[in-house]
């Protein structure tokens, strides 16, 4: 057997080495890549808010606030699990995230005072600690108030917990509400969508919803849970036209604004629907216990259907970030309370597509052959548009707008029925933005509390209240002493 000189064995064997360094060098690229940058995706493509996105916009689907790039892939999942994204990789990773802190910052400095035992729970952060100044006692809450009240805590608790190392967590005193109700001058799920009740002396703190954590219902459990649950279902149906061609709604009739425009908002739904073929709506059947409803799908089963009716209740609706992940068309009278992720809604109004017809429902029969006269109310009404401006094009929309008397969702059902391409965008759209750039995802959760609690920090002024002479109760402590029954 012929043996090779040492001199070209020692070769051999440097270039072997080298061989197995650029093969790992170029592992480790491709695993950094695939960590830090889009990947493609079955369920959606990558919607880029482009440099167009101005945070002092006033005006969400006026045109002049973000436009959406073209479409690319999807964020990878290890980024939207990410909880420990520093403020500039939240920045690159969701731009026009935090649009509502941005705004509410520009006002400028607020007065944060006591408001008693019954008001707002009151809590300092310092350095990098929670603890709970002032709150109401169980007995004065229900369970839910209970719950919703606790998850947000390990919301921000979570969020300190997971603050980038070498960030700096301010020191502040801050406040937040519960209810279903937004207070100014609180961390609140939400905020009058009119511009007149949103002006520099209403400084709101929208803040991701509690079911981000969880949200104690056996059919929606959490967010996350839900997201996952809605991405399997996307998958095996296989695309919008593979969908239910019907609109869907499930609700308790009486959960309406108190206003004049909304008493009836779900009654008057239920009536439009009752019969129609276009329609699955159907009011809750509670069960004696009032957790559950014999009729209720579980929240991804929304998900089945090409088009899910949306109504906001005494306020905002927790259901909406759900239907968001969804891709179908969401039809909803306009928004009138912005959540977190609200001005991300690029609405078209049902009244600039061509062919809708308002058609005034038949009121009921008053005898001797008299039918109860149901006018048509103004649609937009004057704050709409000054809240949402002309609304999208529908080749750009990712929600559609109707009438809030419902007058014209037969016909917008039809209309998209018969423009099924039109349609099938609107609901891509809306999966693109919510799903596949993750601004519902655990990530983005993250970096929005922490540019809340950066910009509460930034505006509030606690002092001469007393906050610095309460010792509070540590979160760890509080949470299992006063926030479970």
């Amino acid at each position: 057997m012929i043996m090779g000189s040492p001199k070209l064995l020692a070769t051999g064997q440097r270039t072997s080495r080298l061989r197995q360094v650029v093969v790992v060098s170029v592992g480790l690229l491709a695993l950094y890549v695939f960590l830090r940058m889009p990947e493609a995706s079955l369920d959606s493509s990558r919607t880029v808010l482009d440099a167009s996105f101005s945070s002092s916009s006033s005006v969400p689907g006026g045109g002049s606030g973000a436009a959406f790039g073209a479409a690319g892939s999807s964020l990878s999942d290890a980024l939207l699990n990410n909880r420990f994204l520093t403020a500039s990789q939240c920045t690159e990773a969701f731009p026009g995230l935090t649009k509502e802190i941005d705004d509410v910052v520009t006002k400028g400095t607020f007065k944060l005072e006591k408001s008693g035992s019954l008001g707002p729970l009151v809590a300092r952060i310092k350095d990098g600690e929670l603890s709970i100044l002032q709150h109401a006692s169980r007995s004065d809450l229900s369970r839910d108030m209970l719950a919703h009240r606790t998850a947000t805590l390990h919301q921000i608790h979570s969020a300190l917990l997971t603050w980038p190392p070498g960030g700096s967590v301010p020191d502040t005193v801050f406040a937040f509400s519960h209810h279903d109700s937004p207070s100014a001058g609180t961390f609140s799920y939400s905020r009058p969508a009119d511009p007149a009740r949103n002006g520099a002396g209403a400084p709101y703190f929208p803040v991701p919803h509690f079911s981000h954590w969880a949200w104690p219902l056996p059919f929606v459990r959490s967010l996350p849970h839900a997201a996952g649950a809605i991405a399997a279902l996307e998958r095996r149906l296989g695309g919008w036209r593979h969908k239910e061609p019907r609109a869907v709604w499930r609700g308790t009739p009486h959960f309406n604004s108190p206003s004049t425009t909304s008493a009836r908002l779900r009654q008057d739904l239920l009536l439009s629907a009752a019969g129609r073929p276009w329609a699955d709506i159907e009011a809750l059947a509670w069960t004696s216990a009032g957790r559950n409803a014999s009729n209720a799908l579980p929240i991804a089963d929304f998900c089945r259907y090409r088009y899910i009716v949306h109504t906001e209740g005494i306020t905002y609706s927790g259901r909406l970030q759900f239907h968001q992940l969804c891709q179908s068309v969401i039809l909803t009278p306009p928004i009138s309370w912005m959540q977190h992720t609200s001005h991300l809604i690029r609405p078209v109004f049902s009244s600039s597509l061509p062919g809708v017809e308002r058609r005034p429902r038949v009121g009921k029969d008053l005898g001797g052959g008299v039918k109860e006269k149901v006018s048509l109310a103004t649609y937009p009404a004057p704050w709409v548009q000054m809240a949402w401006g002309k609304g999208s094009a529908a080749e750009e929309a990712n929600m559609v707008f109707v009438a809030p008397d419902w007058s014209d969702l037969e016909s917008t059902v039809l209309w998209l029925e018969k423009h099924p391409r039109v349609a099938e965008g609107i609901a891509r759209r809306q999966r693109e933005v919510f799903h596949g750039a993750g601004y519902l995802s655990p990530a983005a959760e993250m970096c929005y509390w922490r540019a809340a609690i950066r910009g509460w920090s930034q505006t509030v002024d606690y002092t001469g209240q007393g906050f610095e002479e309460l010792e509070g109760i540590p979160f760890e402590e509080f949470i299992l002493t006063e926030a479970q029954r």
